[in-house]
């Protein structure tokens, strides 16, 4: 009898060994795999641009900008209009594709617009001068139709969210370090406004 008490102390001891491991080989799995998406969204995002050299620095110097400046909130709030009661909910390194090619630049994404800035002014021409101006686009909330998150079909790794106003303008975001995090925040904004609507 004392040995059958035994065995059911050991086999309930082992379950729960058992489970515990499971449990780890869970996280552990899933840590995994966002180590993986973190490393394939970085490769992406630096061979996004037409040099990993200056991809790479650009990046270093917009962490030095927001470091040096107080924030995202902060440069968010001075780059862009604002309303006091407008709160910053999310900022995504990314690029947005244009006709010259992709731009680097921080989404923002806050309780009243999507705004895009270019990380760098760019060059353009006004009548014989150049001229330097920052890249900027801005879709106030209740101006969001769509957003559609997909992926390159010869290549998986390279994905991309496109965002189309009410007035059928498109706009096409790529290289995001935080791929995921920008599809849910940005899906997370359409909601808003949808359920502000109805």
């Amino acid at each position: 009898m004392l040995r059958n008490c035994g065995f059911v102390v050991l086999s309930d001891s082992m379950n729960n060994v058992r489970d515990v491991l499971g449990r780890w080989g869970k996280k552990v799995g899933e840590a995994t795999r966002k180590a993986e998406d973190l490393a394939g969204n970085t490769w992406q995002h630096l061979k996004t641009a037409p040099s990993l050299t200056d991809a790479a620095l650009g990046r270093i110097a917009q962490g030095t900008k927001v470091l040096a400046e107080g924030g995202y909130e902060k440069i968010f709030r001075q780059t862009f209009d604002t309303v006091p009661e407008e709160q910053l909910k999310n900022s995504y390194a990314c690029y947005l594709s244009t006709s010259a090619g992709p731009v680097m630049g921080i989404l923002y994404v806050s309780t009243a617009k999507l705004a895009f800035c270019s990380d760098n002014p760019l060059s353009y021409k006004a009548d014989d001068k150049t001229e330097w101006s920052y890249y900027k686009v801005v879709i106030p909330l209740h101006q969001l139709k769509a957003v559609n998150s997909s992926s390159s079909r010869a290549n998986p790794a390279e994905k991309y969210i496109q965002v189309i106003s009410i007035d059928n303008h498109e706009f096409w975001y790529m290289g995001f370090l935080n791929y995921e995090g920008a599809v849910k925040s940005l899906e997370e904004a359409l909601q808003t406004r949808i359920s502000q609507s109805v």
